[in-house]
């Protein structure tokens, strides 16, 4: 690829620093944005345009001009994608008075719907976890994490290595540290405030034991455990979640910790819950992530007419 002219080269240096200091973005997002701009101000110099002068008519002839070259709907996204958040960096920094690529839907990305189990399916892990474990520690800290993790949506890193300095206090939120180190609150239900204090009383009285017999120093995380992490691993989350799927009767493949995240999500949707909201408790840079589970929502509501409705029996 040709040298970038120099203007196109400070735009795009301009905005990935922004990026890096104010959003914490990763570095491969960043490489990716990088090569996508790149490659879209290449095109625009082959038509003797820049990114200052480009219109929608621009941005939308260069992504047909990709989708000739074989380039897959993802890719394409992406690239709408970044050419979007360059000229909203541009319009706040003043270098543009509009944002040519905002209302460009685009080809958008070939997702497939996540699965979601039904409401009495995740009551029934719930009622699993009450009974699965040898002894009050093991089941109560099972009751927490399941608990936790469908009143929240956490992600399961997020769940496992949650500090206990978070749940002191009898809390009605916690603050979870998510992708990239932001932050953000998240409410807790009746039942999840009551299984954190049951759990946090256990908890603490075995730790009180173990520093008196041991002098083991106090652990940092709600979940502790030995290992160099100091916390629960996800790969024993998630095999704790296997054996619940077979104790609640539910296929075991069915049954993940993303899966429960899924869960919350739709069921907050089913419920009317904003999607705003929804994506501000899943920890969503972008809405558009979140809008996945409204197809989960409209599709499920096709499957009940289809089973239902009377003039849909009958293959008719």
């Amino acid at each position: 690829m040709a040298a970038l002219p120099a203007a196109a080269a400070r735009w795009i240096s301009a905005f990935l620093e922004s990026q890096a200091a104010e959003l914490d973005a990763a570095r491969n997002t960043l490489l990716a944005y990088g090569r996508d701009l790149k490659d879209f101000s290449a095109w625009l110099e082959q038509k003797s345009k820049d990114f200052a002068g480009a219109s929608r008519a621009d941005v939308e002839a260069y992504l047909v001009s990709c989708e000739a070259d074989g380039l897959s709907r993802a890719t394409r996204a992406r690239r709408l994608s970044a050419i979007r958040q360059l000229y909203r960096f541009a319009y706040e920094e003043g270098w543009r008075t509009d944002n040519p690529a905002i209302q460009i839907s685009g080809p958008g990305k070939a997702k497939r719907l996540p699965k979601v189990l039904s409401v009495e399916e995740v009551d029934q892990l719930l009622t699993a976890s009450r009974n699965r474990g040898r002894g009050a520690f093991e089941r109560l800290r099972t009751v927490c994490l399941m608990e936790l993790l469908y009143a929240t949506g956490m992600r399961v890193s997020e769940l496992v290595s949650l500090p206990v300095a978070a749940a002191r206090g009898d809390p009605r939120m916690l603050l979870v540290r998510g992708k990239g180190g932001k932050e953000r609150m998240v409410p807790l239900s009746s039942p999840a405030r009551a299984a954190l204090a049951e759990w946090l009383a256990v908890r603490d009285a075995a730790e009180e034991a173990a520093r008196i017999e041991a002098r083991v120093p106090p652990a940092r995380h709600l979940f502790p455990a030995r290992g160099r992490e100091g916390h629960m691993t996800r790969q024993a989350f998630h095999g704790l979640l296997k054996d619940l799927a077979v104790a609640a009767g539910i296929a075991p493949a069915r049954v993940t910790p993303h899966v429960l995240r899924h869960a919350f999500a739709t069921h907050l949707l089913a419920g009317g819950a904003d999607l705003r909201v929804i994506q501000t408790l899943l920890g969503h840079a972008d809405v558009s992530t979140t809008e996945i589970y409204t197809h989960v929502l409209d599709e499920r509501l096709r499957d009940l007419v289809l089973d239902h409705h009377p003039l849909a029996r009958g293959g008719g």
